[in-house]
């Protein structure tokens, strides 16, 4: 009975259109980003690099599952009929030979592309809006590992597993990471920071959180590039000078620091920005700087709105750290170079899925943002699998036609603004405490 049913299923179900296989991540970047870096296989293997590629990055979408079962249930390895199975050591090794080169190349490849597509889609007043802001991963605690990557140290002890400080730039419109770096806790979020100026697009505004309040980042970010700007919020000691009397929204002057002007020549020593005076819902005041000078065109109003948008990198990195990692306490890989290559294909893996609503978004004329990610992430999961069972090729499959149909019927409802400041909220107790009498006199 049931094998019939399975029989049924299986002919007259639509065969998965699998010409979409290379349609986002095409295999010529695979075989580009191994060539490049020096890591093709020259022999032939059971998991060539090219595999273990799209392993890594499967391995991102099913954080539930281990190793050997996404290989398996996914076929990534190339069939041998002698060995039906890789073992968990040919697995350890085959990632080591390809190490996170590969998997980095193949992120900035399909990050700028997959970012230039549908872009004037998303456009406000010509420019794209980005959030740049950090965030960190936990790692397994070995020595290698802490030794390289650190911990965040307390006043008595030190943290329990060694971290992984990360800087990413997101597109606030689809929440697609453009660009990130990362490395040992111990480095400064301004540093991570500094390496991303580069690669932020041109007719593009970024926020910043205050914490990156710098002139090196601010005017290399200004001073380079085309039409390049940002949103910062002032923080309580910055000074400068009125270049007009003063209002809500007024032009101001402000002066390198003579430690910064001996370290960097070649930042000007003064530059203008606009202080605009703003009131959140808490009655309280806060000043946005802006490198948007032209007033008419971009009006106070319009720079607090942008702003207050920047906090949905806040929810990207939600999305990526509890519904994709499903809240794992740690990533999976023991080794420095395993971490790195697990995390670059973690962001190929998000984009993936973001990029997928995105496209469904554009379908039915919504925004991105108003499709449920861990739904969609479900859906998503559950057609990897289904085209995997129906008709597989040993590669990771793109996603099918009618997941876009689906996507679209996973809209979020529309949540109130918050009422109360962010805060950090103690985790509840397990147990329950005794309390002695004692203890209350």
């Amino acid at each position: 009975m049931l094998d019939d049913a399975i029989h049924f299923l299986a002919e007259t179900q639509d065969v998965p259109n699998w010409e979409r296989l290379g349609q986002h991540l095409p295999v010529e970047w695979i075989e580009q980003a191994v060539q490049y870096t020096g890591k093709a296989s020259i022999r032939q293997r059971r998991l060539p690099a090219e595999q273990v590629v799209w392993l890594v990055v499967a391995l991102a979408l099913y954080r539930h599952q281990s190793i050997s079962e996404v290989l398996d249930d996914l076929e990534l390895a190339l069939p041998d009929l002698q060995v039906p199975y890789v073992s968990k050591s040919a697995i350890a090794q085959a990632r080591q030979r390809v190490g996170a080169a590969p998997l980095q190349m193949l992120f900035e490849l399909s990050a700028k592309a997959w970012g230039e597509q549908d872009a004037k889609q998303y456009q406000l007043k010509g420019l794209r809006l980005f959030a740049l802001d950090g965030t960190t991963l936990k790692t397994a605690d070995t020595p290698e590992q802490r030794e390289h990557f650190g911990a965040q140290a307390y006043a008595k002890v030190v943290s329990s597993y060694p971290q992984v400080r990360a800087v990413t730039l997101t597109d606030v419109s689809t929440h697609l990471i453009r660009c990130a770096a990362f490395g040992p806790y111990g480095s400064n979020e301004m540093q991570y920071a500094k390496e991303l100026l580069p690669s932020i697009p041109d007719n593009s505004l970024t926020a910043f959180d205050k914490g990156f309040m710098a002139a090196e980042i601010l005017c290399g970010l200004t001073g380079n590039g085309n039409n390049r700007h940002y949103i910062i919020p002032a923080k309580a000691n910055t000074k400068w000078q009125l270049l007009e009397p003063p209002s809500d929204d007024v032009l101001i002057e402000l002066r390198l620091a003579q430690q910064v002007r001996k370290k960097r020549p070649d930042l000007p020593e003064f530059w203008q920005a606009r202080a605009i005076t703003v009131i959140d819902s808490q009655a309280r005041k806060h000043v946005l700087l802006t490198s948007l000078l032209d007033r008419k065109r971009y009006t106070s109003a319009d720079i607090a709105a942008y702003y207050k948008r920047r906090w949905q990198i806040e929810t990207s990195y939600r999305e990526l750290k509890q519904s994709m990692l499903g809240k794992a306490l740690t990533l999976r890989s023991k080794t420095v170079d395993g971490v790195y290559q697990e995390i670059w294909g973690t962001l190929t893996a998000y984009n993936l899925v973001r990029l997928e609503m995105a496209k469904a978004a554009l379908a039915v004329k919504c925004d991105p943002t108003e499709i449920s990610f861990i739904r969609a992430f479900h859906i998503i999961q559950y057609e990897l699998h289904w085209a995997a069972v129906v008709r597989s090729y040993g590669k990771l499959p793109a996603l099918l036609q009618r997941l876009r149909k689906r996507l679209v019927d996973l809209l979020n409802e529309e949540r109130p603004d918050r009422h109360y400041d962010r805060a950090v909220k103690a985790l509840p107790k397990r147990y329950t405490v005794r309390v002695l009498k004692r203890d209350l006199n």
